[in-house]
C-alpha cells in the first residue's frame, strides 16, 4: 500500500514538472450563432469553449497563452469566451498583436496578465448591428444591456475606469464616419486597459514564473 502511494506521488510530481503552456489563438471574426462568409478567417466559439474546459482540467498544461488579433464579431460569443478565461484557476496571459477590435478588448482583459505589442491597436466602439451604430441606446434596451455587460466586464478585469471607457466608446472626433476610439499599445497601458507593453517572450516569461509558483505551492 505504501509503495503504491509512493508511486502515485512520484507520478504526480512528474506531471507537475512536465506542465507546459498551451497557446490559443483568437483571430479574425469571432463566430457565434450567425455564420460568417467562408472567406472570413474566424474563431468559432463552440470550438473554443470546450477547449478551454479541457485546458483547465489537463494535468499536462500549466498555463494558457492567448494570442489576440481580432476583427470584432459576435458579442455574445466573445463574452462567453472571456468569461471562461476569467474563471480559470490556471495562470492565463493575453497578448494583443496587430489589433484587438471591439470584443477583443474584454478578451484581452480577461487574462490574469495582459500584454500588447507596441505596434498593436485596440478599437473601442458602441455595440452595433450589421454595421449600424446604435446612437439611441434607450430605444434599443437589448443593445444597451449588452453594452453595459461589456463595459462592466472590461472595467472589472482591467485598471480602466468606467468613465474613461465610456468616453473612448462614444468618442466622435477620431474615427471617420464612426463612433469610438483607436488606442495604440502605449496608450492602452496608460489608460489601464492593458497591463504592460510586451512581446511573446514577456508573455511566456510571466507564465513560466506563475507555473513555477504553482509547483512550489503544491510541493
Amino acid at each position: 500500500m505504501e509503495k503504491r502511494e509512493e508511486r502515485r506521488e512520484i507520478a504526480e510530481l512528474g506531471s507537475m514538472e512536465e506542465r507546459g503552456i498551451h497557446c490559443l489563438t483568437i483571430i479574425g471574426q469571432i463566430e457565434g450563432h450567425q455564420l460568417l462568409p467562408d472567406d472570413t478567417k474566424t474563431t468559432k466559439y463552440e470550438h473554443v469553449l470546450p477547449l478551454l474546459a479541457a485546458i483547465e482540467e489537463s494535468a499536462e498544461i500549466g498555463g494558457l497563452l492567448i494570442l489576440l488579433n481580432t476583427m470584432g464579431g459576435d458579442v455574445e460569443a466573445g463574452l462567453a469566451i472571456a468569461e471562461l478565461i476569467a474563471g480559470m484557476r490556471k495562470p492565463t496571459c493575453s497578448l494583443v498583436l496587430g489589433g484587438g477590435h471591439s470584443i477583443g478588448v474584454p478578451l484581452a482583459a480577461a487574462a490574469n496578465r495582459s500584454f500588447i505589442a507596441p505596434s498593436a491597436a485596440m478599437t473601442i466602439h458602441p455595440v452595433r448591428l450589421n454595421g449600424v451604430v446604435i446612437g439611441v441606446p434607450q430605444t434599443y434596451q437589448y443593445f444597451a444591456r449588452i453594452q453595459e455587460r461589456i463595459v462592466r466586464f472590461v472595467t472589472t478585469h482591467s485598471n480602466c475606469t468606467r468613465e474613461v471607457y465610456l468616453k473612448l466608446m462614444t468618442n466622435t472626433d477620431e474615427l471617420a464616419n464612426d463612433v469610438g476610439s483607436v488606442i495604440y499599445g502605449e496608450e492602452a497601458v496608460e489608460l489601464g486597459l492593458i497591463d504592460a507593453l510586451g512581446t511573446l517572450s514577456d508573455a511566456l516569461s510571466y507564465l513560466h514564473r506563475e507555473i513555477e509558483k504553482g509547483k512550489n505551492a503544491e510541493s
